[in-house]
């Protein structure tokens, strides 16, 4: 039987295989070429010498390093650019300036970078081409409320929200009817210019206007889905009154909708997914077959409440313990939720990794990994955690008891107590969460 100290390396490698895989760097790269005055983005093709300035600007926690990518194809046709990162994932850019800011809840330095890069997308022309680089956190990134809210009554809605359980399409979906921007109002404010998005998808199925709440993509969803989503989740009484008003306005007709489906906006719209989780699990997946495992995907559309998903990630393994296709290995990929009821500290990677936990105490012979592949797990410093058989025993050792953590949504406390918090630093990229499951 292969020692758990060294599944556990196993499981590290295999997630940052997944991880190499889904760079931005490369996959801008791979996706953008330049041949002489032709820019070619996947299958299009834009003829630069009708073009008066190229505008490069992004929102998203990997979007420098695909304006290195950006940088490194175009160089000094590059008229201008602005991007707006996460704190503490910036990186050196020679034509594009980087504006660091809040995230997940906005805050003033995001609102400043995005006045900029609206002031920048108005005053272009038709002759113009606008390069927006988006990827998972560009919501937060971008913050531009309409008249009428505050940023401090965004932020509130976008935490009460968070808490609440809600999965990141309802967030999204009140968040674009709050913004100026988001729901395809980018892509109103461009117009006539050409705007071509090169894109790191973060969310199941890659929906354009999901990831980053969809700035230039058409908006299905209306002010009544929004009112529906904060009733369904009880929220109809901590949600700012503004932001209330705002929602039943919409719905009365009184405030014009998001662009939806076949509006004019999105004539000159071009959006481009360059990298998605799935190419993530792919690769996992062929390190896996390299270090000797039946390696399987089980998905890249895992979400639900995390502890329920840990469950039956569990139910799963156990099955494959029993059989004889062993050693073997299950990766899958998505974005769990947890809707907080207690006061502890953790996120949906180290609260899956919990409940996983307890569900195979004292089984050998089992390791399973669950992170972000930003290297972010909620509003801590791991990406996530990995466990083992022993891992309830030693948390209570060390005077943790792992159902009470769970139940007061404590994660990391009792998996920094056992030694199993994943911790990456920022990863630069941004595809979702990845689980490596390896059974021997």
């Amino acid at each position: 039987m292969t020692d758990v100290a060294q599944l556990r390396v196993q499981a590290r490698e295999i997630f940052e295989a997944g991880l190499k895989a889904a760079d931005p760097f490369d996959a801008v790269k791979n996706n953008v070429t330049l041949d002489d005055d032709y820019l070619k983005i996947a299958e299009r093709r834009y003829w630069l010498a009708g073009v008066r300035k190229i505008h490069v600007i992004g929102c998203g926690k990997a979007t420098a390093r695909m304006a290195q990518a950006i940088e490194d194809r175009l160089g000094d046709r590059i008229s201008d650019g602005l991007i707006v990162v996460k704190y503490g994932h910036g990186l050196p850019l020679r034509r594009i300036k980087v504006i660091e800011a809040g995230h997940p809840i906005p805050d003033e330095a995001g609102t400043a970078a995005a006045l900029r890069m609206v002031e920048l997308v108005r005053t272009s022309s038709e002759n113009d081409l606008i390069l927006l680089l988006v990827s998972g956190g560009g919501s937060a990134l971008f913050p531009y409320p309409r008249d009428g809210v505050t940023l401090a009554e965004k932020q509130r809605t976008s935490q009460v929200l968070l808490d609440s359980g809600a999965t990141i399409q309802e967030i999204n979906a009140v968040r674009k009817h709050i913004s100026k921007v988001k729901g395809g109002g980018l892509a109103r404010l461009a117009a006539p210019a050409r705007l071509v998005s090169l894109i790191l998808s973060d969310v199941i199925g890659d929906s354009l206007e999901v990831i980053a709440s969809g700035i230039t993509a058409p908006d299905p969803t209306t002010y009544a889905d929004c009112l529906k989503i904060i009733r369904r989740h009880g929220l109809s009484e901590r949600i700012p009154s503004a932001v209330a008003r705002i929602l039943e306005q919409g719905v009365k007709g009184q405030i014009d909708e998001t662009p939806k489906p076949g509006d004019p906006a999105f004539d000159a719209v071009d959006n481009v997914i360059v990298a998605n989780n799935q190419t993530a699990l792919e690769a996992a997946q062929r390190r896996a077959v390299i270090f000797g495992y039946h390696a399987a995907t089980l998905s890249s559309s895992i979400e639900g409440e995390s502890r329920a998903a840990a469950r039956s990630h569990v139910a799963l393994i156990k099955k494959i313990a029993q059989s004889n296709k062993r050693p073997a290995c299950i990766i899958s990929g998505g974005e769990t939720t947890v809707t907080v009821r207690g006061d502890g500290l953790g996120g949906r990677n180290q609260e899956f990794a919990l409940a996983a936990a307890i569900e195979i105490d004292g089984i050998d012979g089992v390791v399973m990994l669950s992170a972000g592949t930003d290297g972010t797990d909620g509003p801590t410093d791991a990406a996530g955690a990995i466990i083992d058989g022993s891992t309830v025993q030693r948390g209570r050792l060390k005077g943790f008891e792992p159902a009470e953590c769970l139940a007061r949504n404590d994660s990391y406390h009792f998996l920094q107590a056992t030694g199993d918090l994943l911790i990456t630093g920022p990863t630069l990229t941004n595809v979702m969460d990845v689980q490596v499951m390896l059974v021997t």
